[in-house]
């Protein structure tokens, strides 16, 4: 199944999308790789989900990955004698750590840790931001606050600290034990952490992990933001979840970081997927908003790995059309004719490794000589992710012996995964890639590709060849 278009597209299963046919139909209209909200999932729900997306991908004959999103700490007030309470701006308001019925003069705040880190000054913001309080005097057992803007509070809403570093691990008892089910199926590829605030944050979950996940951190909290260099380093990949980042960051700050965000991750040769509201009017419209087109061309045009599609394709009344909508708009920016010269202003030097290098000359090349496409031989992955942050203007074949690999490679920009034997010498490697190449219908006969791989051929991280190939009347190489 080829996609005519380089950036990859995210879907979110849910009520909407949760039966195999309408996941088939999803993958059809252009959905590469699936999530599945942990939030929302019970354990033997992802497991009927994760086989019912195996099933598409036999069917289909190609890798699709799977994203399983932790739910990570959620913050909320407790309780209400009368379920909502009015506020005025300018009056007291305690939170504390009295666990009976609040009123208009306080409310029982469950979490610990927020009431012996919150420091006066601090923002604390309610219901996404609906309500702003401003503490005043902290003691570690209460905070006391005054109300800046927002008239009333109820039972069970979140609680966003904007200004607060919280002594708190990213895993919560529930992502403990969501991570130990995903990792026990051995058929899911991403785990996104939710409110990452420093690297520190992916220690546990990596050592946890232990390499059969990606990591993709969800960038949702100003502190992630002030060590952002190190979480890029230290995450397989990155999510700009735009949801929670402008509730605890001025909206207008929300798009600027968008871009910084993407340029990061092209330069460190990381995914980045942008994420939240991208197309929410067609929950209930059959037809996005004119800004919401705007805003996935906006992604594009930056050169995202991938866009994701949340209640549009979870519970949305449209969840086909929604997918089938944000492909239509990647295809058609990427034949913008300003589309190529915006990637390449914004192309990262090269690192000084092999890797790097053969990747960078195999862009040049193909582009210079209009190769068909570019093949390389992927084992780990590295190989087809150093290929991908060149963003060539020709089209990636990536193969792996792995379908782990393949599988994660999905969300990759302009990567085209197939799963394949591993050669056994150069002539299998260079004709399997040509065969592959036009089986996938990226190339015919007389046509021109690049293949990249290392030599000893099999051996993990040692790309180091290049190799042009003709392709012959038979499909196989003519040189």
């Amino acid at each position: 199944m080829k996609r005519n278009r380089k950036v990859k597209i995210l879907a979110t299963l849910g009520p909407a999308s949760s039966d195999e046919a309408m996941i088939r139909k999803l993958h059809e209209a252009g959905a590469d790789l699936f999530r599945i909200n942990m939030s929302h999932a019970s354990h033997d729900v992802m497991r009927s989900l994760i086989a019912k997306i195996r099933s598409v991908e036999a069917e289909c004959g190609r890798p699709i990955g799977i994203l399983a999103d932790l739910q990570g700490p959620k913050l909320r007030v407790g309780k209400f004698a009368d379920t909502t309470v009015e506020l005025k701006p300018g009056q007291t308001f305690t939170l504390d750590d009295k666990d009976e019925p609040g009123d208009n003069t306080r409310v029982f705040l469950p979490h610990p840790e927020i009431l012996t880190s919150v420091k006066p000054g601090h923002r604390l913001l309610i219901d996404d931001g609906k309500l702003h309080l401003r503490a005043e005097k902290c003691d570690g057992k209460s905070i006391v606050t005054t109300v800046v803007s927002g008239t009333k509070i109820s039972d069970r809403k979140g609680v966003s600290l904007p200004d607060t570093l919280l002594a708190v691990g990213v895993l919560t008892p529930k992502d403990h034990a969501d991570l130990d089910a995903v990792l026990a199926t051995n058929e899911v590829d991403w785990v996104a952490l939710s409110f990452i605030q420093r690297p520190e944050d992916l220690a546990e979950v990596r050592k946890i992990a232990r390499g059969r996940v990606g990591l993709m951190s969800k960038i949702e909290k100003p502190q992630a933001i002030e060590r952002i260099d190190e979480i890029i380093e230290l995450s397989d990949a990155l999510m700009v979840a735009r949801g929670d980042l402008g509730v605890e960051m001025p909206l207008e700050a929300v798009p600027g970081l968008q871009k910084q965000l993407i340029r990061a991750c092209r330069r460190a040769g990381k995914p980045v997927v942008v994420a939240t509201q991208m197309l929410e009017s067609m929950i209930s419209a059959p037809v996005p908003t004119r800004a919401e087109v705007s805003d996935v061309a906006t992604a594009v045009f930056e050169g995202a790995d991938a866009v994701m599609l949340s209640a549009e394709s979870a519970s949305g009344q449209y969840p086909v059309e929604a997918v089938s909508t944000m492909a239509s708009i990647a295809r058609t920016v990427e034949r913008e004719p300003h589309y190529p010269g915006i990637i390449y202003a914004q192309r990262a030097q090269p690192e000084a490794t092999g890797a790097d290098a053969i990747s960078l000359a195999a862009r040049q090349i193909a582009e210079t000589l209009k190769l068909t496409s570019i093949v390389c031989y992927t084992s780990s992955g590295n190989t087809g992710l150093r290929a991908a942050r060149e963003r060539p203007e020709v089209p990636i074949i990536a193969l792996s012996p792995v379908i782990q690999t393949a599988r994660r490679l999905s969300v990759v920009w302009g990567l085209h995964c197939v799963v394949s034997e591993e050669p056994t010498d150069l002539d299998d490697m260079v004709n399997r890639a040509c065969r592959i190449v036009v089986a996938e219908g990226f190339g015919k006969p007389g046509d021109r590709v690049i293949i990249s791989a290392g030599v000893p051929l099999g051996t993990p991280g040692a790309t180091n060849m290049l190799r042009i190939a003709y392709i012959g009347s038979d499909g196989l190489s003519g040189i």
